[in-house]
């Protein structure tokens, strides 16, 4: 059986003697930068899982699963300047080292070598994958649009909420998984399973990251638990005590995400009070389960043998754990 370790170990090789270009250096610098900030490394590996089950040559698959980090980069690199990050995992961001137009430059550059390593997808499948990659790619940045829409709204419901995760967030996951069984040579219906698989786990991940910003462990998150509550960010958990408080409850609330200056700690554990005054994180909870339950579901429902499932199902179940 195929280990998850061997197949991180074997990306994480490929990214360091990976060029992205040399010269101007003020140019390929920050992609080479951030590229190195690392990070979990989890899109390639689902595109490199979902191919081992049908394939043991996963040759072909390589440099395209390497392609999703880097476009899911290229989108860190871009978002980062929309939100004026200062960090990125810790570091900090291109457009603070750097500056903002050479983030702009060096994004560009990553899209491009997105396409690049794409190319290594065998001529008869490549057609397809560039079609879906294209449609994912602007869906992503459909998505980044209607994060910054809700910004000014006070109206966002959870459908409307949801529909946005999967853009932003789902839809590369579901890409990863369809890349790696197109690549292997999966048949339409598991490819179809897997893209599915990965759109649902997609929302499961980003609820988790939603709810584990408010009751992470500071020590494990790796960034400071309670930010989306400091900038008042449209998370699941506040849409949804938005829509349920009422009376006292609901004026709190109001009073803590208005204007105005707030201790960041006394307003972090306030909000935290008020959702769990309201059952949020309960609730939250249970909508995680039910997403990565239906993404297990699909991956049980792949028509190919047990055997070869099993790394993926295990990695997909330690993603439904995880407690960063």
């Amino acid at each position: 059986m195929i280990k998850t370790e061997h197949l991180l170990q074997t990306l994480q090789t490929e990214f360091d003697k990976h060029s992205y270009g040399e010269n101007p250096a003020e140019l390929y610098e920050p992609i080479e930068y951030i590229m190195a900030l690392g990070g979990k490394r989890f899109r390639p590996l689902l595109t490199l899982l979902a191919a081992s089950i049908y394939t043991d040559n996963l040759t072909d698959a390589i440099k395209p699963a390497m392609a999703v980090e880097v476009f899911h980069n290229f989108t860190l690199m871009h978002d980062d300047i929309m939100d004026r990050a200062p960090l990125r995992r810790g570091k900090p961001t291109v457009h603070e080292k750097w500056n903002a137009n050479t983030a702009i430059l060096s994004g560009d550059v990553m899209l491009i070598k997105a396409y690049d390593l794409l190319l290594d997808v065998p001529a008869e499948k490549l057609r397809k994958v560039l079609a879906r990659f294209n449609q994912t790619a602007a869906e992503v940045c459909e998505g980044q649009q209607l994060d910054m829409n809700f910004e000014t709204r006070t109206d966002v419901m959870e459908e409307e909420y949801i529909g946005m995760i999967r853009l932003k967030t789902s839809v590369l996951l579901g890409f990863a998984l369809e890349l790696g069984g197109i690549i292997g040579g999966g048949n339409e219906e598991d490819v179809q399973l897997l893209y599915s698989a990965g759109e649902h786990m997609g929302i499961g991940f980003q609820l988790k990251d939603d709810l584990l910003d408010v009751f992470g462990d500071p020590s494990k998150f790796g960034k400071q638990v309670g930010g989306d509550i400091i900038a008042n960010k449209k998370t699941f958990l506040l849409i949804e005590a938005l829509s349920k408080a009422e009376g006292y409850v609901k004026a709190e609330l109001e009073k803590w995400i208005g204007p105005g200056e707030f201790d960041n700690e006394a307003k972090i554990n306030a909000v935290r009070n008020i959702y769990e005054t309201l059952g949020i994180r309960a609730f939250t909870e249970q909508k995680i389960n039910e997403y990565f339950t239906k993404g297990l579901s699909d991956l049980e429902a792949l028509k190919a043998e047990k055997l070869r499932k099993e790394p993926l199902l295990t990695f997909a179940r330690q993603l439904v754990e995880r407690d960063k």
